[in-house]
């Protein structure tokens, strides 16, 4: 009886049901905002938009994202290889780190 309670498919459906329970009830109990013009409209969820047309710098964006990528790869890579014997963690932190310094005068550039 325990293995049936325990199981997988049970315990999927089980928290299913009470997250569509939780849902419901919050949708009841939940205040109703007033239908105004500015929210009924298409865009920024009743915000005026500005006029002046937003200039973004898509350039200096992708350069933080290789950064955030190298270094989110190199923390994996030593927390997966902590306990790794070897030089294989340290010459991979040493070849990020390189790869970093040369992308630096990029970042100087946007």
């Amino acid at each position: 009886m325990q293995d049936v309670v325990a199981s997988l498919p049970i315990a999927f459906l089980t928290a299913l049901v009470v997250s569509l329970v939780l849902y419901w009830i919050g949708g009841r109990i939940a205040p109703r905002g007033k239908r105004t013009p500015g929210k009924l409209a298409t865009y920024a969820c009743g915000e005026e938009y500005p006029p002046e047309k937003l200039q973004l710098n898509v350039q200096r964006f992708f350069i933080y994202a290789v950064y955030f990528m190298i270094f989110d790869i190199l923390a994996f890579i030593l927390a997966t290889s902590f306990m790794s014997p070897g030089l294989m963690p340290a010459l991979y932190a040493i070849i990020t780190l390189s790869a970093v310094v040369l992308l630096l005068p990029l970042l100087k550039l946007g």
